[in-house]
This record gives C-alpha cells, sequence and structure tokens, in this order.
C-alpha cells in the first residue's frame, strides 16, 4: 500500500493518512539503493543479496535500483545461486531444469550424490560448505549445523571434478560477525584446502555476517571487513580468475526498514501493542538487539520527559513480551503509535500468523529513520 506509488514523505504523514490500527511497515528505499551502491563499490567481487533476510519485493526492487543483480535462495530472479546445503531432491529438480540455477552448495557426499543425480552435472558448479572456527560475539555461529571440515571438503571437491562439474568453497563466519578478521581466518582454511586439492576453484564465497549496527551492538565499519578479506584473497594468492561472492542480508536491509505499531493499553509502565515476538519482533526478543523508537502522535506533542516501558505483544501467550525496554515519552497512551526502527532484516521474514495477528502492510517512506534522527 502507498500514496499514488509515490510513498510517503515521513512517517507522521502516514499515520495522518491511514490512522492504522494495524502494524505497517515503513520502507526507505533510499537507503536500501545506497547500502546496496556501498557494499558493491567496495567488495572485490559479486555481490549476492541474501534474499531470506528480507524476501518483499520492495526491498528487492530497491536494492536492484541500488546495484544488486544476483540473488541467493530465490527462484523468482533471472540469475539466481542455490545455497542452502541440504535440499529436496525435487527442489534441486525444479531449480536446475525450470529456474536455469546451476550453482549448488554441498556439505556432504550424500547431497553431493542428490544434485548429481537430479541434475546430471551437467554445468553445475558445486560450491562445497566449509565449516570455520567459532567467533566470540556472533548473534548465530553458523557452523554449528552446517559445514564440512577441511580434509572432507577436499574430497568432495575431487569427487564434483571427477563427476565432470566445476568446483568452488564456501563458508560464513556467523551472522552479524562482530571480528572482521574473521573472514581473513576462514580465507586461510580455503587456502589449505585449495593447496591440498591441487588445483583452483571456479569461485569462493565469503559468505554472510556482515554486522548491522545496533544501539547495544556497536560494530566496525564494511571497510574493515572488505580490507580483511582482501588481506585473505591475498594471502591464499587467488588467481584473477576465480569469481569472488559475499552474500550480505542484514547490513543492506536492517536499516532501510521501520515497523509502526498502535499502542492498545497503558498498565503503569506497561504498553501493550500491536504487534510482537510472534510477529515482527521475534528476532530481538531472542537475541536481545535494542532498537531505536519514537513515539508519534497528531493531536498534541508528547511529554518530554522519557521512562521505560515494557512492551507487550498482541497475543494471549505471557511470553509475548520484548526482553529489552523503550525509552518513549512519560505520558504514552491508548491511540499513540511507537516507530521501531532497524526492523528491515529478519522481521517480516519471521513473522507468523499465531493467534490471528499478521503484519502485511508495506508502505515507502522519504524521511530519516529514528536511529538516524537520535
Amino acid at each position: 500500500m502507498t500514496d499514488n506509488g509515490q510513498g510517503f514523505p515521513d512517517t507522521r504523514s502516514v499515520v495522518a493518512a491511514l490512522r492504522p490500527s494495524y502494524p505497517v511497515y515503513c520502507l526507505r528505499p533510499e537507503i536500501l539503493e545506497q547500502n546496496a551502491r556501498r557494499f558493491i563499490s567496495q567488495f572485490p567481487g559479486t555481490v549476492l543479496y541474501a534474499v531470506k533476510c528480507n524476501p518483499h519485493d520492495l526491498v528487492l526492487e530497491a536494492l536492484y535500483r541500488g546495484g544488486i543483480r544476483h540473488f541467493c535462495e530465490s527462484f523468482e530472479e533471472a540469475k539466481a545461486y542455490f545455497m542452502h546445503p541440504v535440499k529436496a531432491r525435487a527442489v534441486i529438480k525444479s531449480a536446475y531444469a525450470v529456474y536455469g540455477i546451476r550453482h549448488f552448495v554441498v556439505d556432504h557426499e550424500n547431497e553431493l550424490a542428490k544434485v548429481l543425480d537430479e541434475t546430471g552435472g551437467e554445468g553445475v558448479v558445486i560450491v562445497v560448505r566449509l565449516a570455520t572456527p567459532p567467533d566470540e560475539g556472533t548473534l548465530y555461529h553458523l557452523a554449528d549445523k552446517f559445514g564440512a571440515p577441511p580434509d572432507a571438503a577436499a574430497e568432495l571437491l575431487r569427487e564434483a571434478d571427477r563427476r565432470g562439474c566445476r568446483t568452488g568453497l564456501a563458508f560464513h563466519v556467523g551472522s552479524q560477525c562482530p571480528n572482521p578478521k574473521a573472514y581473513r581466518a576462514a580465507l586461510n582454511v580455503v587456502g589449505d584446502v585449495i593447496e591440498a586439492v591441487g588445483q583452483d576453484p571456479a569461485c569462493v564465497d565469503v559468505g554472510g555476517g556482515f554486522p548491522a549496527e545496533y544501539r547495544n551492538r556497536p560494530m566496525p565499519p564494511l571497510e574493515d571487513y572488505i580490507d580483511q578479506i582482501r588481506a585473505g584473497l591475498k594471502d591464499i594468492k587467488l588467481k584473477p580468475a576465480v569469481e569472488v561472492f559475499a552474500e550480505p542480508g542484514r547490513v543492506l536491509a536492517a536499516p532501510g526498514c521501520s515497523l509502526l505499531t498502535q499502542i492498545q493499553l497503558r498498565k503503569g509502565d506497561q504498553l501493550y501493542i500491536n504487534d510482537g515476538i510472534y510477529g515482527s519482533l521475534s528476532e530481538p526478543s531472542q537475541v536481545g538487539i535494542e532498537l531505536p523508537a519514537r513515539l508519534i502522535r497528531l493531536d498534541d506533542p508528547p511529554a518530554t520527559e522519557t521512562r521505560a516501558f515494557t512492551l507487550n505483544g498482541p497475543t494471549c501467550d505471557s511470553l509475548d513480551v520484548l526482553p529489552k525496554s523503550f525509552a518513549l515519552p512519560d505520558d504514552a497512551r491508548e491511540g499513540d503509535w511507537i516507530e521501531i526502527d532497524q526492523l528491515g532484516a529478519y522481521s517480516n521474514a519471521l513473522s507468523t500468523r499465531f493467534n490471528g495477528f499478521y503484519p502485511e502492510t508495506f508502505v515507502e517512506v522519504h524521511d530519516l529513520p529514528p536511529a538516524a534522527a537520535t
């Protein structure tokens, strides 16, 4: 939903026009475009947006305008890469035969066999995902679930080569990685595997994990991560013909969308709003991310004094409470709206329909988000 397809100048205009009693995602396309251009300009290779982070059409369109041309784990785009290490046979066949996907990630001999069975291997690039050592501070250490040890990875590459496939290597240092040096360390493991196999791969994928900055999680600048990746590629003497990929998600999408919620009831310092942990606020409830927020009221200005409020979601579940408090005007009341920022990543992508509540309305706005205004 937008205003004649042009969006709104700011979130206050959204409130004035819609008076929404339902949650509204406020997408800022200029921020998404800017983030895409910045990442592309710095990364020494091809940038693939991690669609799982936020698959909404408006997000994909904005990133496309910003220069992103490649999308992973999406069958809707012209050129896609299947980066999930475990796939159903029917999905592999459809991806190959219908959607023209040729890059498939594996981390086990049985998965390799599935891909070769369902595709025949013609034109296929088998990308072996490596396990990386845990890095303290990441939100999710993804190598707990996926990734082959170096010796096993080398054997998978050899087998794929024997079956006539081109090969590649991939890794993921963990979501919201706070340590740029983790990428260089992982690339050194890539170098060890390449040396063991005795030939260069067609591609190396450094994965995702590039962080967004939240209030309680300051992060190094993107430039530090890119510098470590460049140094790691130099360490292993990767030849210019080898394609280098990255799969950013959160760093592109998180700052580009906020959530407009409405207060339905106040009990002291408890505010009951129309979205919660089963909707857009699942990830903040799990990992304790602190998000900027501001109160919007149309009829009279809110108080300048603030207090810490606990936000309760709309479901009947007593678990539906955000663990971090929000500093809002002391006179916050029923009918006021709260705009919660930095929810472009893992918000609508994780929402459920539990208890009959679900957010689904998107609008475009063109003002500064709360994070930039504070």
